[in-house]
């Protein structure tokens, strides 16, 4: 499978934030939305970083109560790791993994074309395992 087929089944949503948020307006809106990371952008294509939980933990550890006051573009990764539409899902696990991220940015033209996250890529792996299960079962079935 690609990843422009993972999207064309979760949706190309999005949510971006811009540098010069705050890290407190940041953990509202990974509330609100229910989400682990969002993309930094100032106008919603160019990918300028990318900020997760896991940037904000750290950076909480780091610099404390000052962190909600501090901007986004302070404390974003900039080395953002992206994917392609055209990219296999395989590819893009065995990526995951070896970089050790959670969220990909999918880039089409060099654009923002959507988000893959960890959890889209296992729940995609999961359905396909609970599909070959299954042509198995039928396949023992029928040979009965």
């Amino acid at each position: 499978m690609k990843v422009e087929q993972l999207l064309r089944g979760k949706g190309s949503k999005v949510v971006t934030v811009g540098t010069h948020a705050t890290i407190d307006i940041l953990a509202r809106r990974l509330r609100m939305e229910k989400i682990g990371a969002a993309v930094v952008s100032d106008d919603g294509e160019t990918v300028e970083g990318i900020i997760s939980e896991r940037d904000v933990v750290n950076g909480l550890a780091e610099h404390g109560a000052q962190l909600r006051a501090m901007m986004v573009s302070e404390l974003m990764t900039r080395n953002v790791i992206t994917c392609k539409l055209e990219d296999d899902i395989g590819d893009i696990m065995h990526l995951m993994t070896q970089k050790r991220v959670r969220h990909l940015p999918v880039l089409e033209h060099g654009k923002l074309a959507g988000v893959i996250s960890i959890g889209d890529v296992v729940k995609n792996r999961l359905e396909d395992m609970q599909m070959e299960a299954n042509v198995l079962r039928d396949y023992i079935a029928v040979r009965q």
